[in-house]
């Protein structure tokens, strides 16, 4: 208590200054850490290090030696694997970095929802003119669970999302068209991309692999996929494992809206979308 009291005794104006701006400034550069992480597997990374963290406590707490020693060679190594593991999220930073982008403001709530609303137009306007000419696609919009693994595996484009290029896309026999694109936010990410396909047994048969990698990326992820037909032209939505078929354009419109745009959506509706249609749905 007497070094506090001497620290706080000691401070001048110039000193309590120079301390908020310091603090300010490292406490804005976590922030755009956490934000630049976030929505990628590196958040669940991180929680299975401050697990690894709280074993340690523990072992150092209590003298459990043998455990305390195991922990420090895991931590010995871990500097390499962290950066092995979060090497798309290290360089991504470096690359914002360079572009000046990392310390920039972020969006206002009005900008975000306009976005959105712009994104979902041109989703919409793509998957009718597909599904009008039996043009097969599978869209992915990427939400909480990050997808860089199998972004890698596409194309990389990170582009702006249009109709004209997601129609463009998907033309048959042209060399991005088999795959599915990945959106990220208001970029698409890659093309080309493979995905999952899904080992649920209870799956129609009459569905194919498109279809079955739109189930299956939604199985393992929160990602909404969006399939378009090549046989029947019809437009489904894939979430949560399962799926809605033949969906209408003003009932997928309001679902991407509620699912993309968090404050649209009540807590009672999340888990309600696909009893409404169990006609529907698959399976």
């Amino acid at each position: 208590m007497d070094i506090f009291q001497e620290w706080f005794q000691g401070l001048t104006w110039a000193t309590s200054i120079k301390e908020i701006i310091d603090i300010a400034i490292v406490s804005y550069i976590i922030y755009k850490l956490i934000m630049l992480v976030r929505g990628t597997r590196a958040v669940q990374l991180l929680r299975g290090i401050v697990v690894l963290v709280a074993v340690w406590a523990v072992s150092f707490i209590f003298e459990l030696f043998t455990l305390q020693w195991l922990m420090n060679q895991i931590f010995t190594f871990g500097v390499l694997a962290i950066l092995i593991i979060f090497q798309p999220e290290l360089r991504r930073a470096l690359e914002q970095l360079g572009r000046g982008k990392i310390f920039t403001l972020g969006t206002t709530a009005a900008e975000e929802d306009q976005s959105i609303q712009d994104r979902i137009n041109q989703v919409i306007r793509a998957a009718n003119m597909l599904s009008q000419r039996n043009f097969g696609a599978l869209i992915v919009f990427e939400r909480g669970t990050g997808l860089s693994e199998y972004i890698e595996s596409g194309i990389k484009l990170e582009s702006q999302v249009s109709a004209e290029l997601l129609v463009n896309v998907f033309i048959p026999n042209t060399p991005l068209h088999d795959g599915a694109v990945i959106i990220r936010g208001n970029q698409l990410m890659a093309a080309a991309c493979y995905l999952p396909l899904s080992e649920n047994p209870f799956i129609s048969k009459e569905l194919g692999t498109r279809h079955r990698a739109a189930i299956g990326m939604s199985e393992i992820s929160d990602a909404i996929v969006l399939i378009v037909s090549e046989e029947t032209g019809q437009i489904s939505l894939a979430m949560n494992g399962q799926m809605v078929r033949d969906m209408k354009e003003e009932s997928l419109i309001a679902k991407l809206h509620e699912e993309l745009n968090p404050k649209m959506k009540k807590p009672t509706e999340r888990t309600t979308f696909f009893l409404r249609r169990k006609g529907d749905r698959n399976g």
